[in-house]
């Protein structure tokens, strides 16, 4: 399903790394990456939690502002390639400076100077905490959220094990980012089911989900989520490869859009999944027989939730027009 132009608004910068990327960093610095690659050099595991420690493995040969420099070259030439005109990158100062201020402000800098360079591609970053770091590290990430919000950095949200701490325990960080004006966000209901969807709204004041499909089990929160307008970040080839679905045509997203639910399709972390966006909207366009009208229409809805300035929401909106 050829459709262009495209929006992504579910990327983790490090997830999105091609291998040979990784490889190649790897091999510059001596590192050796046991468990990490097959046999065909793609990124191996068997489940979530091997998952997210394949993830830190990788990430590990990411050491300094101009390995994520590299990094987002790759990624947003690798995108743009793609048909994506914008994107907004899950960038956390864990893996960036260890959550120090001063450090992550490097990062920074190396990483919007990188993008800059690429034409034909915007990229906003969403500053990230890690849910299994704690609530202590997420507030420390939030700070460095706060500090240098702007231009630039323009949300903040959370990833990593749903199945760790409550959403509660993490509504200071997200009080401190809102008060500093970024857009909201917060990975729930893909592990966690309805229950986690709900606790993410009650507590953490997001506009926006990261995948949140296991509101599709819940009437009443679905119900929620259309009259307050909350924005799903809908990673199809993700949730059928980690196993919450077990095949594309029992994952919910068709049912959702016909809900009235605002949402958008994006990779969440392509090589990892074998995935690309041309891939995801290929499979819904067999699955569920979307067309270009559809894909206009998701991209909108992405365009609208955007954490970005209004005239670059008006240019991007303009773009997608037929």
């Amino acid at each position: 399903m050829t459709f262009e132009p495209k929006l992504e608004l579910h990327l983790h910068l490090e997830g999105a790394a091609p291998p040979a990327f990784i490889r190649q960093l790897a091999a510059e610095k001596g590192i050796v990456l046991d468990g990490v690659f097959d046999a065909a050099g793609s990124y191996v595991y068997n489940d979530f939690e091997g998952f997210l420690k394949v993830y830190e493995a990788a990430t590990q040969v990411l050491r300094s502002p101009e390995d994520f420099a590299r990094l987002t070259t790759a990624v947003l030439e690798q995108s743009r390639a793609q048909g994506v005109i914008y994107t907004e990158a899950f960038l956390s100062p864990d893996f960036c400076g260890g959550r120090d201020l001063s450090a992550w402000r490097d990062y920074l800098a190396a990483i919007f100077e990188a993008a800059a360079a690429v034409d034909g591609i915007e990229m906003r970053g969403i500053v990230t905490c890690i849910r299994h770091f704690g609530p202590e590290a997420a507030r420390e990430t939030a700070r460095c959220a706060a500090e240098t919000a702007g231009d630039v950095v323009t949300g903040f949200g959370m990833g990593g094990n749903e199945g760790l701490y409550r959403a509660a325990d993490f509504a200071p960080a997200f009080a401190a980012a809102g008060e500093a004006g970024l857009g909201l966000t917060s990975h729930a209901g893909e592990f966690g089911g309805p229950e986690s969807v709900r606790e993410t709204l009650d507590h953490l004041k997001v506009t926006r989900v990261g995948h949140g499909v296991r509101a599709s089990e819940d009437p009443a929160l679905l119900r929620r989520i259309v009259d307050e307008g909350i924005h799903l970040e809908v990673c199809p080839g993700s949730n059928v490869v980690l196993g919450v679905y077990p095949k594309i045509d029992a994952h919910p997203v068709d049912m959702l859009r016909r809900e009235g639910v605002p949402l958008s399709i994006s990779t969440d972390d392509p090589p990892f999944f074998h995935t690309t966006l041309p891939q995801e909207y290929d499979t819904l366009a067999a699955t569920f027989g979307w067309g270009t009208d559809d894909f206009r229409a998701v991209n909108r809805m992405a365009a609208e939730a955007a954490f970005c300035d209004e005239a670059t929401r008006a240019a991007l909106l303009a773009r997608l027009e037929p």
